[in-house]
């Protein structure tokens, strides 16, 4: 593909997920506020966005098999873990977004969890074998990430138990 296209591609990618997490997340808001139909409508228009973004990586042939894309999830989460976002913070710190901060946090000790247990999968993956893997908890005020049982106290944010979301 040539370089014009692929970064053409790539901003595309990028703007579509976004909006494709943006209308979710007005979505969750339309329905807090009573407006389920408001809330429909941002959900469909929401995977419309998932559509285009899915596309948009299959065109830059973003995906292939399983222990690479797990090689490609592991080099963002210790990218983020690394160098994201504590250059992010260090702004945030000096510009005093305690938000931000908080935010930010919130994410780099959930990423560094994220990198490990997908560390695990590849390994398994290499091998074409699937992983044993009970239920996965996630906090759902800062993203920590454990399999098992959800704790009663979030190590990361101190959110109580009923605040964890299964999978």
């Amino acid at each position: 593909m040539r370089k014009m296209t692929e970064t053409d591609l790539a901003a595309a990618f990028a703007g579509e997920s976004q909006a494709h997490m943006r209308y979710k997340i007005f979505a969750e808001k339309a329905r807090e506020e009573g407006l389920p139909n408001i809330a429909r409508l941002f959900e469909a228009i929401s995977y419309a966005e998932q559509v285009h973004a899915t596309n948009h990586l299959r065109a830059l042939s973003g995906v292939n098999t399983t222990a690479d894309n797990l090689g490609v999830a592991i080099g963002g989460e210790n990218f983020e873990v690394d160098e994201m976002y504590p250059a992010y913070m260090a702004v945030a710190k000096l510009q005093d977004e305690k938000g931000a901060v908080l935010s930010m946090h919130y994410a780099l000790e959930a990423e560094k969890i994220h990198a490990s247990m997908y560390e695990t999968a590849r390994q398994s993956a290499v091998a074409k074998n699937d992983i044993a893997l009970g239920t996965v908890q996630i906090c759902s005020v800062c993203g920590y990430t454990v399999e098992g049982d959800a704790p009663d106290k979030c190590p990361i944010c101190a959110a109580t138990k009923d605040k964890f979301r299964s999978f």
